[in-house]
């Protein structure tokens, strides 16, 4: 019998309901903290962070300092840029838990692998229906790959299919124990060049290219690829990674993901700057010449998804 750790705990930020580009049919998608690249357009940078982190909205703040003396650690004044010493913060959440506007937030809680399947199992039905079930995105979610693979095993014993959003920055190890639990992967690819990959996320990716081989081989593959202008949105950027995942058995889909910066805001609540400054969302007609590579190149070519 395949024995479930159904007391095993991780980090979980969000969990999102009703999604349709994650996978087939109907899923819910379980986002969990953690990541070992910094990518420079990432919309989601309170995932970074393995552990819980405070967000502050700062329009939301009505200045009642209720928060200040119940820090700890006097991570908070009206003195600090910001309000949030993030130096100090040690992320314990009791200033969010009397803050009456939800102007102090806490990302990010423990959850059992019991919890999460309570509450996504509230969806089964659509699941059942749509032919859907649960996608672990992030975050990296092979960051917590312990936790990842008993939450995608208790999927598994309710008969629901299972998904995964990847970055690929793994060991072949814990590829090679988790991905056979999932039905269905959604690879990114960024870039094959190695240079660019590095100055553009912290991570080489010759990792990455090498897990895709692996992984590919393991489960039914979706390569999906950012498209950033100034990054990879050269017709030779976009070509190169087809090249590549010709090379990945079985993979027939590339998504091309347009940059968009709606994750801008997200840096202001943890106190940090966006990375790509003032950059535009790319226009409609941008993405038009990357998609015929990606069709000439015998592949099947989904914008967004």
């Amino acid at each position: 019998m395949n024995q479930i750790d159904y007391e095993k705990e991780g980090v979980v930020f969000d969990i999102q309901r009703y999604s349709i580009h994650d996978g087939p049919g109907i899923r819910t998608i379980i986002f969990l903290k953690g990541c070992p690249l910094r990518c420079r357009w990432c919309s989601n940078p309170e995932s970074q962070n393995p552990e819980p982190e405070l967000l502050y909205q700062a329009s939301d703040c009505i200045h009642c300092e209720r928060c200040i003396p119940v820090c700890p650690v006097q991570a908070l004044s009206r003195d600090n840029p910001g309000f949030v010493d993030r130096d100090k913060c040690i992320s314990c959440g009791k200033c969010a838990e009397v803050c009456p506007t939800n102007a102090l937030t806490q990302s990010g809680r423990r959850m059992s692998i019991q919890q999460v399947i309570h509450e996504v199992g509230k969806d089964a039905t659509h699941y059942r229906r749509s032919g859907g079930g649960i996608t672990l995105s992030g975050g990296e979610p092979l960051f917590q790959h312990q936790f990842a693979k008993e939450l995608l095993k208790a999927c598994h014993e309710r008969g629901w299919s299972t998904a995964i959003e990847t970055t690929g920055y793994t060991t072949r190890e814990i590829a090679r124990d988790v991905i056979p639990h999932v039905d269905h992967l959604l690879l990114d690819l960024k870039v094959v060049d190695p240079a660019v990959h590095l100055a553009n996320t912290g991570v080489d990716n010759r990792i990455i290219l090498e897990n895709a081989l692996c992984m590919a081989s393991l489960t039914k593959t979706v390569v999906r690829v950012p498209v950033v202008p100034g990054f990879n949105d050269s017709e030779k950027a976009i070509g190169d990674i087809a090249a590549f995942a010709k090379l990945m058995p079985g993979v027939d889909t590339i998504h091309l993901l347009p940059y968009h910066s709606y994750g801008e805001n997200k840096y202001a609540l943890l106190g940090r700057p966006y990375p790509m400054g003032n950059l535009e969302a790319m226009p409609k007609d941008a993405i038009g010449p990357l998609v015929k590579v990606v069709e000439e190149a015998g592949f099947s070519c989904v914008i967004g998804g």
